[in-house]
């Protein structure tokens, strides 16, 4: 079951966003407030924007988490991961959701939409929401990709 109350940012590109729309619609159900940052049609648009888009939201603290969506997700997880303080991992199974809460403290989940089914997806959205991050050696591992970021 997906916890209420949290705020979630979530943007795709065009091969995303039938995934988008079927995540945006599960997560208004289950109660959370849902930033919906586009695309809003199967046009083609690029992605860069949109998923930096989300990761600023999510950094600024006007979201708990967010969701980046394409074809892939890779794209779209290396341009949320462009934004300090965002630590995007890319999720197409239950596993990888799992272990980017609990090892990783990701903040932003990037699918792929040609990857990934909408019963997969639902499953990982909510692996990844209901996973806490474990701390311990690994937030002395996270502090340390903190640490990198301020090398740029």
């Amino acid at each position: 079951m997906l916890v209420a109350m949290l705020r979630i940012a979530i943007g795709s590109d065009h091969a995303g966003f039938e995934l988008k729309q079927h995540v945006v619609q599960l997560l208004i159900t289950a109660g959370y407030d849902v930033d919906d940052q586009g695309t809003f049609s199967t046009e083609p648009v690029d992605y860069p924007a949109i998923c930096a888009g989300v990761g600023r939201t999510v950094r600024d603290g006007s979201a708990d988490f967010g969701i980046v969506i394409g074809g892939s997700g890779q794209g779209e997880q290396l341009a949320a991961n462009k934004v300090r303080g965002v630590r995007a991992a890319l999720c197409n199974d239950l596993y990888t959701a799992r272990l980017g809460r609990q090892h990783n403290d990701a903040n932003v989940l990037s699918m792929g939409g040609r990857v990934v089914g909408a019963g997969l997806a639902e499953e990982i959205v909510q692996t990844f929401l209901n996973t806490p991050f474990e701390g311990g050696r690994h937030a002395r591992r996270v502090e340390q990709l903190l640490q990198l970021e301020q090398e740029f």
